[in-house]
């Protein structure tokens, strides 16, 4: 290729730190620069993958050490005030991102094929075709109402930890929302009472307890998990009522349905993720890790 890697890893450098709304003003250093370190700005989730794509670009470019990923930091972006309010706004040394163990990769980039297709193919025009049925409130409603039917889940996850106001709250939902909320299809307990949905699971609950995350898992047709919240969702099929009322396949279409219905509330989304990511296989596996870290942390 004619383009040099250092003309290459320019450009990226320039593109990231354009997107990671960054700034520096004229003459000022890096703190902690080495000479013959290079630096990259990314995002947390990006930022390994452009260091990742730019190593590889140069060695099948240019023979030889061009880019040393050993002397390659990434310098991570926490947030655009942080930025403008800090007089140090770069970290010192390099700080590595969070990730979850991913022994099983060919496997889950297989699986993760498999559902991205089944979206586009099946979900996405099922989805698509029902929201031009029932309108918006209607669809919002069906998901309040299944969400009210799993709260013995969320109760039984707040028990566990101890958390007695969080449960107290799922408790009165449940019987406001049962109630006046005519039989969980209005969130009237949110809506009058400012008491939203505890979100808690058995996953956290291992994860009070200090269970670790185990390693990253891509179902076919459930998704990205960790090894412990797929226990944990497990777990949870014992406790929702809905597995003791309903016979096994009609269950299966029940919860289809709940998945249609809450896709035709969240098209799009998924697609700007792919739109975004450098690779759409690690962006998934790191914000869902990220998303459940927060949630724990709460």
């Amino acid at each position: 290729m004619g383009i040099s890697i250092r003309v290459l890893f320019s450009l990226v450098c320039w593109l990231s730190m354009f997107t990671s709304f960054c700034f520096a003003e004229k003459g000022q250093t890096w703190p902690g620069h080495v000479e013959g370190e290079t630096f990259l700005l990314a995002t947390e989730v990006e930022g390994h993958e452009l260091a990742r794509m730019v190593y590889a670009e140069g060695r099948r470019t240019e023979p030889g050490p061009a880019v040393n990923p050993s002397n390659m930091k990434i310098a991570q972006v926490r947030d655009p005030q942080e930025v403008s309010d800090s007089s140090e706004p770069w970290e010192d040394e390099a700080e590595e991102i969070d990730s979850i163990s991913d022994p099983l990769e060919p496997m889950n980039r297989a699986f993760f094929q498999f559902n991205d297709k089944l979206y586009f193919w099946v979900l996405k025009p099922v989805a698509t075709g029902y929201s031009k049925v029932v309108p918006q409130f209607g669809r919002v409603c069906i998901r309040n109402f299944f969400s009210n039917l799993v709260m013995p889940v969320r109760a039984v996850s707040c028990l566990l930890q101890g958390k007695f106001e969080s449960l107290g709250i799922e408790l009165v939902r449940f019987v406001v929302n049962t109630s006046a909320g005519f039989l969980g299809f209005q969130d009237v307990a949110k809506q009058a009472l400012d008491f939203p949905v505890q979100d808690e699971d058995l996953g956290q609950v291992f994860a009070f307890y200090g269970i670790g995350p185990g390693f990253y898992i891509d179902l076919p047709f459930l998704g990205p998990y960790s090894f412990r919240d797929a226990v944990g969702w497990g777990g949870g099929l014992f406790i929702n009522p809905l597995n003791y009322v309903v016979d096994f396949w009609p269950n299966v279409g029940v919860r289809t349905y709940d998945i249609v219905n809450n896709t035709s509330l969240r098209i799009g989304d998924y697609e700007a993720m792919k739109e975004a990511a450098l690779d759409p296989y690690v962006s998934m596996r790191d914000a869902y890790y990220q998303y459940r870290l927060n949630l724990i942390e709460k």
